[in-house]
């Protein structure tokens, strides 16, 4: 068996196009979707996703401002500047990119980005909001991914889904659209005993913890689809997932590739949340 491949960069570019006809409806009605990213330090990854995410905005037509900060910036200077995009109308959608120094309080940072602009979906009214069932904004990375498994024609209802990872920026989310969708969902952390018992169950495997190649072919139920989100660099400074690609593809049914997997969903899906915050205050 080779499994069929879930291709991000063409599902992103499909997704993209649409989202640029909506841009072009409200540029229309005089009102340019705009978004706001703030970056502190000079972390290069951090650095390179936030270059894709002001890009991607200009190719779909929105307005980027792009904030820069030294490291040592105090945590007050960027609070200050938050509370001014959150009250600047020209501003939709703002983000920090994570992680910040040390001498910053995350939570309180996020928190600090009004509900109604915050288009990672971090806030704790968003995430409460997910909770329900009725969200305002779905956290990016899940909600590429199950943009991924709606493409495939995967089948949630009734089946068994596990997560390998808890973060709140995708494991826990993940778990709450999948159990709307209808899925039976593990969660999988650093302290399950016997991870490869759970992942061989699973009907739909997701992988995000952060650990290079974590997930073999052998932890895999044949015919599994199996979404990667993990990015990671291995000693030689090439890419890889956290699932172990070459062994994975021989027992899967379908599975996401590292790079053009989750990577290019993610920016669609803060583009989607972006425009969406703008539509609703044409609305308004």
């Amino acid at each position: 068996m080779t499994a069929r491949l879930i291709d991000g960069n063409a599902l992103a570019a499909s997704l993209r196009g649409a989202l640029a006809e909506r841009v072009n409806v409200l540029k229309a009605q005089g009102l340019t979707p705009g978004l706001a990213v703030i970056l502190v330090g000079a972390d290069p990854a951090s650095a390179v996703y936030v270059r894709n995410k002001v890009s991607a905005c200009e190719k779909a037509g929105m307005h980027s401002r792009k904030i820069e900060y030294a490291a040592d910036v105090a945590q007050a200077d960027v609070l200050a500047k938050i509370d001014e995009l959150n009250r600047d109308p020209s501003i939709h959608g703002i983000l920090v990119q994570l992680p910040l120094p040390v001498h910053f309080d995350s939570e309180l940072v996020l928190e600090a980005i009004s509900a109604e602009k915050d288009v990672d979906g971090f806030h704790a009214e968003n995430v409460g909001a997910l909770m329900q069932g009725q969200p305002r904004f779905i956290p990016c990375t899940p909600y590429g991914v199950m943009k991924m498994l709606e493409s495939s024609g995967v089948q949630l209802r009734g089946a068994e889904a596990v997560i390998v990872g808890r973060s709140n920026i995708v494991g826990k989310p993940m778990a709450m659209l999948l159990m709307a969708a209808g899925a039976t969902v593990t969660v999988c952390h650093s302290q399950t005993r016997d991870l490869a018992f759970h992942t061989k169950r699973a009907d739909i495997l997701v992988a995000a913890v952060g650990r290079p190649r974590m997930i073999t072919g052998d932890m895999i139920k044949p015919g599994a689809v199996v979404i990667d989100v993990g990015i990671n660099r291995t000693e030689d400074g090439k890419l890889c997932g956290d699932v172990d690609f070459d062994s994975a593809q021989a027992v899967a049914g379908a599975i996401s590739p590292v790079p053009g997997g989750v990577g290019p969903m993610t920016i669609t899906m803060l583009l989607a949340n972006t425009l969406e915050a703008a539509e609703r205050a044409a609305e308004e």
